[in-house]
């Protein structure tokens, strides 16, 4: 009826202007939402960061809470549970075996000992490995493992369920070789299934760029504090606290860093980090994002919007009192190839890394050494190459990798005086 009136009693022109000043209208509202969430993004604080605050999802405002998560971790069916897998793959070890002479009576002691809140872990062993990145690692003693299952156990199925689905480390059904699928999968879709640049040299110079981050020294920069007011939000229990905060402390510094190697450390990473998947995926609308532990690829057509990103994201993690590595923190055209877990990926085919297989060799030559003087078993160099070998057929290297299972033949084919118990016969999945 409205619109009747409308056009019976207004004139060509008067249609015209109403018209344009409905449009004007539309159009500033318009302005108005955009300048809003561009606001939200920029959002800073004095020191120029964008607030926590203001960019957690919504999911984690409004999560679920639990209580009463205590008398579950203690209980003996837990700790059986965290015992089979501290020990798994390790129960010819003598501390193992040790553990397990009196199992039931040695759980109920360790169980009796968390109830009361009288638990102490015991100092961590240091040691330094190459691979090839020269990392100290920090080992607790079986004992403490156990209990690091037991939190786990726990919190794994309450965090698993807000966990993204692009963060890939140490998680049920994830890990590296499905970080690389998903790699595959998302360089297909951003360069629109292999559309080259213009003037392309080869069939690999395919449009899209990677930035390729990482968070400089993660584990030595994580602040406890911060992560013990992430857990509150969602584990309202405080015996639970007080039980991670024993493991949390029981590290050189007291407020800052975990230990790498403890299990505890490499699912609370997750939780700590968190907040910035949902920060990179919903706030900044990354569709092509995977993060693997401290480092994370995004992959997009636009280099001056990943540019953009870059910066928000740095912003973004001082909230968290971290900063991105700068020498290992850069945009790349993805035809260049891009460094990832192992692999140098290319659209087309993806190589072992060169430090990889130096690191590996280094390896090698070190098992024939300590194989021919008879400290090893033909079978544990067997089984010490098998897994790089699993990993790196995941990628182009068939003749790399017939070079190396000769060399592997060739240190097994030495004589060496080494009595060979019926147990080392176990069959390979490698024909050396």
């Amino acid at each position: 009826m409205c619109g009747k009136l409308f056009c019976e009693h207004s004139s060509h022109s008067e249609i015209i202007i109403m018209g344009k000043l409905a449009l004007r209208v539309l159009y500033r509202n318009r302005d108005l939402n955009l300048n809003a969430r561009n606001r939200d993004l920029a959002n800073s604080n004095e020191a120029g960061r964008i607030t926590q605050e203001d960019v957690v999802c919504s999911d984690t405002h409004k999560m679920k809470t639990y209580k009463n998560l205590y008398p579950k971790l203690c209980s003996y069916k837990n700790l059986e549970l965290a015992f089979r897998k501290a020990s798994k793959g390790k129960k010819s070890m003598f501390y193992v075996k040790e553990f397990e002479k009196d199992l039931q009576k040695t759980l109920q002691e360790l169980k009796e000992i968390i109830e009361r809140e009288t638990y102490i872990p015991s100092p961590l062993t240091k040691f330094t490995i190459r691979d090839p990145k020269t990392r100290l690692i920090r080992k607790s003693i079986f004992k403490d493992r156990i209990v690091h299952h037991c939190i786990v156990n726990i919190l794994e199925p309450i965090y698993e369920k807000i966990f993204i689905p692009d963060n890939y480390a140490n998680r049920v059904n994830k890990g590296t070789i499905s970080a690389i699928l998903k790699f595959d999968e998302y360089k297909r879709k951003v360069s629109r299934n292999g559309n080259l640049v213009p003037h392309a040299l080869t069939n690999n110079m395919v449009r899209g760029y990677v930035l390729k981050a990482d968070i400089k020294k993660f584990f030595d920069s994580v602040d406890q504090g911060k992560l013990l007011e992430i857990l509150r939000r969602k584990i309202k229990d405080e015996k639970v606290i007080w039980l991670i905060t024993k493991i949390l402390k029981n590290f050189d510094n007291k407020s800052k860093g975990m230990p790498l190697g403890n299990m505890t450390s490499q699912f609370f990473a997750n939780v700590y980090l968190n907040n910035l998947d949902y920060f990179i995926k919903r706030r900044l609308n990354m569709k092509y994002y995977i993060r693997y532990v401290d480092d994370f690829v995004i992959l997009h057509e636009n280099n001056k919007f990943l540019e953009d990103c870059k910066i928000k994201i740095e912003k973004y993690l001082m909230n968290l009192r971290l900063e991105l590595h700068k020498d290992k923190s850069k945009i790349f055209p993805m035809y260049k190839g891009v460094n990832f877990l192992g692999f140098k990926i290319f659209y087309h085919y993806k190589l072992a890394r060169k430090r990889n297989v130096i690191q590996f060799l280094k390896r090698l030559k070190k098992l024939e050494n300590m194989y021919c003087n008879g400290e090893i078993s033909r079978e544990k160099v067997v089984e010490s190459v098998e897994g790089w070998f699993a990993y790196v057929m995941w990628g182009n290297t068939f003749k790399l990798r017939g070079k190396l299972a000769e060399d592997v033949k060739k240190i097994l084919s030495k004589n060496v005086r080494f009595y060979r118990h019926p147990k080392f016969e176990r069959q390979s999945t490698l024909n050396f």
